[in-house]
């Protein structure tokens, strides 16, 4: 077999077997075990046939798989009001829709995220799904409290994050949890002190326009994750003057230390330092000498 070409029988082999495999060889006729080559235009197009025929195979089971997915969905959404409403019970059946409207998410994930510092397994829980959307070209806008910044481990999720290509910002005290999908859904919580309560998910156009303006307000007074607060015109960063904004309203230094996210002691230290540069001997004083001066 291998004679004419002066090439090993293992090569010849293995070249004639390729060739069949792209249907440029058929047995001949003319002799048994004989071979006959095939014209290049005809036998690549009966290879094309047969993969243009195992595509359109793999599209009809895609075609069913998403048949079936948007059945069970409908059944599964069985609890949706007139208005498109859902109630979440529970952390659980929130991160579960969370997942679910991440998988179908076009255009943007805007969220506000007054929670503390971001535990190593929720990073873990979060991170290849966040991977995804940005891979997709979704963007991903975020809001987190100032005091992150102190937490390694959140710190470390912001870099990554900001490292794929979401933004995010940080604010002295955000207002609530929220999240946001294309402008068209919106997840907020039963209790925005407890968030392991549960949410809703709200489709009405009133709710989403009041949704996406309080996201768009406290993003565009946050500052970009990887720059410094700057003072203002006072001396005050946005979180000394946060504090003074939660004391001047009669909430306590336990309060004040929740809404900002910093330990007592810190709260504690930087309201005394206040209250020697707004020459007041309390905190009520503080407060009033703040809003004298222009402040507040």
């Amino acid at each position: 077999m291998s004679a004419g070409t002066g090439l090993p029988d293992d090569l010849v082999r293995s070249a004639l077997d390729e060739l069949a495999d792209l249907a440029l060889l058929r047995p001949s006729e003319q002799g048994a075990g004989g071979l006959r080559a095939v014209s290049p235009e005809v036998g690549l197009a009966a290879l094309l046939a047969a993969a243009e025929a195992e595509a359109a195979g793999r599209q009809r089971q895609l075609e069913a798989t998403r048949a079936a997915i948007a059945a069970i969905a409908a059944e599964h959404d069985t609890g949706r009001t007139e208005d498109g409403s859902v109630r979440l019970e529970g952390i659980d059946a929130v991160r579960i829709r969370l997942e679910e409207l991440s998988v179908g998410v076009c255009l943007e994930v805007a969220s506000l995220n007054p929670g503390g510092a971001h535990r190593p397994d929720a990073r873990q829980a979060s991170g290849p799904l966040n991977q995804q959307i940005l891979e997709r070209g979704v963007a991903i806008r975020a809001v987190c409290r100032e005091s992150f910044r102190n937490d390694p481990d959140t710190l470390a999720h912001a870099r990554w994050l900001t490292g794929l290509g979401g933004q995010m910002r940080t604010v002295a005290t955000v207002p609530m949890p929220l999240v946001i999908f294309d402008r068209r859904i919106a997840i907020l919580p039963l209790d925005p002190d407890d968030s392991r309560a549960g949410a809703i998910e709200v489709r009405s156009p009133g709710v989403l326009a009041a949704s996406c303006a309080l996201f768009e307000q406290t993003w565009a007074a946050g500052t970009p994750f990887g720059q410094a607060a700057l003072p203002d015109d006072n001396g005050c960063t946005p979180v000394e003057r946060a504090l003074l904004e939660i004391i001047s309203s009669g909430h306590t230094d336990d309060t004040a230390a929740r809404k900002l996210g910093l330990s007592l002691r810190t709260v504690r230290r930087m309201m005394s330092d206040l209250m020697e540069r707004l020459d007041a001997q309390s905190r009520f004083q503080a407060g009033v000498n703040a809003t004298k001066k222009g402040w507040l």
